[in-house]
């Protein structure tokens, strides 16, 4: 009797977690900024503001939902800089630069948005232009925050800018994002050795008093 109290406890217990769990991921929807050398895509040390690609260099920006850089998605598409620039040949005083922009799947659009097609483009600019200027001499309009924040390109998203998302993609609210902010504060400061009683703790309570009350009744019931 004792151990089917302790199937049945365990079995409400596993949802529980598991929640528990799914709370605390989350990830931000933004344009990421890629360089590739060859058939390898490096995320970019620096913003597209401050980059300044050479000519025949091949640079990429993809729109996903992901929590860092280590994780984010990288721009879908083989096609190396001598396909996207044939057409466009060199000229003096200009460089060429080729660019690769995936705008992601729909799992990863915004509420009521649609991602468009990728496309690839090669922007012909000053030698001294940033992949910003190349980026806005193809795919117009742009979008940024007032921190330089890339948060649109060719008009995609229609709105936000870096907001924090749970896994499923579901946005969070200012006051969403802090309060997950701050439960996982607390989270990490019971791991650490804080004060508060930990899920773990409350958990094996429970089922310590739950064994408790079996017993009691499977003795009471056999007197």
């Amino acid at each position: 009797m004792i151990r089917r109290f302790a199937v049945l406890f365990l079995a409400a217990l596993l949802p529980l977690s598991a929640g528990a769990g799914q709370a605390h991921a989350a990830g931000y929807r933004y344009w990421s900024f890629w360089e590739r050398d060859g058939s390898a895509w490096t995320y970019a040390t620096v913003g597209p503001s401050l980059a300044r690609p050479a000519d025949g260099d091949v640079q990429g920006f993809r729109f996903s939902v992901s929590e860092d850089s280590g994780d984010a998605a990288k721009p879908r598409g083989a096609a190396g800089f001598d396909t996207i620039c044939a057409k466009t040949p060199a000229k003096d005083g200009t460089k060429r630069v080729a660019l690769v922009i995936d705008f992601g799947t729909p799992a990863d659009a915004p509420s009521g948005e649609k991602p468009p097609a990728g496309r690839t483009a090669c922007a012909q600019v000053a030698e001294d232009a940033t992949t910003a200027e190349a980026l806005a001499s193809v795919a117009e309009p742009l979008r940024y925050d007032s921190n330089a924040l890339l948060c649109a390109i060719a008009g995609y998203p229609a709105k936000g800018c870096g907001e924090q998302v749970a896994t499923g993609g579901k946005e969070s609210s200012p006051a969403e994002s802090a309060e997950t902010a701050g439960t996982a504060e607390e989270a990490s400061a019971q791991d650490d050795g804080g004060t508060g009683p930990s899920v773990g703790l409350i958990a094996g309570a429970a089922m310590v008093a739950v064994l408790g009350a079996a017993a009691v009744w499977q003795v009471r019931r056999r007197a």
